[in-house]
């Protein structure tokens, strides 16, 4: 028997082949929230590009714009260059511990509602009742053999979701470039050959997930069913089926010891109208994306059988031992603000307010210097000392800067620049503009000062002649011993 055990679990195939699943149209509140998070969604992916933010003359209009040629990131009236990189991941931290809060508090609203696979297969759903009709029509259809009409439905069918899947990718490119200037460039075929191979992929990726693969991604490609496992607990709010209140469960209301049934009539409305397949009467499953359909499904047709609602409904695993003793379970707020949510919120919460506060402390211009190191030092022929070094002026303002450079060190150093005065170095809007600089000692220069060392510390100092900012940034002079 041990045997025979071992043999079926290693028989156990780790892929099980897709059957088409044919979700059934339902109305209720959670259908209609669904709708609501899909339109705002997509809304704000396909139009943001479009929408103009005025930064002045000399810097792009587009509000939200991630420029690749000069490395820098526009959100409405916020900017971000690679140096200020630790804003990206700020933000992707708090994603990470927004996933976490609302994981650990309402299990996997994320996937039953923004994520980019259910919003996408969704409105594919959506066309597909659309144009071949509602469950039943679909099956039928599935089942029938291949002659005019079914041809004619299903291009039509793939011909809008070809439509929906470019218009997603083509929508992504316009986030890194001036989008009416990208679009009139790809449509007359001048767009670079990298714009057509993104919409390209990104075009095949959305027809395959969201027409075909569906919840096959969400159960076998998304690590986060696993992963979300271990930020649950007893107090977060799940999609339960009641057994307690539904079973046993039966069809014939009017038959002998109908008396004894619970209230699911085992009508299988919950399964007919889930997404990925799934019976929640089985309990807690990997497909479950809690998108809280079944709930509608149920309550209207509790409804028609004068029952109360909530058979299937959102619960906590403490609350359904609560309920089983016929008690009064807790209020939902005690369930949401407990130690595990508060910790989760501070964090999130901690994080966004140290990046606001760096916002808006954070300087406008900006100095990086790198020496030279071959050679690190020359001497001339009157004995002097000289050095070398890069400097990169950062001008983050709307508006073209002129600024001073000045040092900080020895008295008898002297800097210069190899072309321009160091006391009026103009920098253009929101630009890096490297100089070269030298800095001389005079012969026997460290005596006067009683510097023994080979390396000695200055400082560079730039500052905005309009405002009167300034900031700085350390290095070194070198010399022969």
């Amino acid at each position: 028997m041990a045997d025979q055990a071992v043999s079926v679990e290693e028989n156990q195939p780790l892929y099980v082949g897709r059957e088409p699943i044919f979700p059934k149209a339902v109305k209720g509140t959670f259908r209609t929230l669904k709708w609501w998070i899909m339109a705002v969604t997509l809304t704000i992916y396909y139009v943001t590009p479009w929408v103009r933010w005025d930064r002045g003359a000399f810097m792009p209009d587009q509000a939200v714009l991630v420029d690749l040629a000069n490395r820098r990131f526009f959100f409405f009236w916020i900017e971000i260059w690679p140096q200020e990189f630790y804003y990206v991941i700020g933000l992707l931290v708090m994603a990470g511990i927004g996933l976490f809060l609302f994981t650990s508090t309402l299990g996997r609203v994320w996937c039953g509602y923004a994520c980019p696979q259910t919003v996408w297969t969704d409105l594919y759903m959506y066309v597909e009742r659309w144009v071949e009709g509602d469950r039943n029509n679909q099956i039928r259809l599935h089942r029938m053999k291949w002659t005019g009409r079914k041809l004619r439905l299903r291009m039509t069918k793939w011909s809008i979701w070809l439509l929906i899947a470019f218009l997603t990718g083509g929508a992504w490119i316009f986030y890194f470039a001036d989008a009416p200037t990208l679009a009139v460039a790809f449509f007359t075929g001048e767009a670079a050959a990298v714009a057509y191979i993104t919409v390209a992929i990104l075009t095949g990726f959305t027809f395959v997930f969201g027409g075909f693969a569906r919840e096959q991604v969400c159960i076998y490609m998304c690590p986060w069913p696993r992963i979300q496992a271990a930020m649950l607990d007893d107090q977060s709010l799940l999609v339960t089926y009641k057994d307690w209140r539904g079973e046993p469960r039966g069809k014939h209301r009017k038959a002998e010891g109908a008396d004894q049934l619970g209230d699911c009539i085992d009508c299988n409305a919950c399964v007919a109208v889930c997404p990925t397949g799934v019976d929640i009467r089985e309990g807690q499953q990997l497909g479950c994306i809690t998108c809280a359909l079944c709930i509608d499904a149920c309550d209207e047709m509790m409804a028609k059988v004068g029952k109360p609602r909530g058979l299937i409904d959102y619960c906590t695993i403490a609350d359904a031992e609560i309920e089983k003793r016929n008690e009064k379970p807790w209020d939902a707020w005690r369930r949401i603000i407990r130690p595990r949510t508060l910790l989760y919120f501070g964090l999130w919460s901690a994080i966004g307010i140290a990046m606001v506060v760096m916002l808006f402390i954070r300087d406008t211009i900006d100095i990086t210097v790198a020496k030279d190191r071959n050679p690190t030092f020359v001497t001339l022929s009157d004995g002097s000392i000289r050095n070398g070094y890069t400097l990169k002026l950062l001008n983050k303002n709307p508006e073209p800067r002129t600024f001073r450079i000045s040092i900080k060190g020895p008295a008898s150093v002297r800097l210069r620049l190899q072309n321009g005065d160091p006391s009026a170095v103009l920098v253009k809007t929101d630009q890096v503009r490297s100089v070269k600089a030298f800095i001389t000692a005079p012969p026997n220069w460290r005596a006067g000062f009683g510097i023994e060392e080979e390396r000695t510390e200055l400082r560079f100092w730039l500052e905005d002649l309009s405002t009167r900012e300034r900031t700085s940034v350390g290095s070194t002079f070198v010399a022969p011993e």
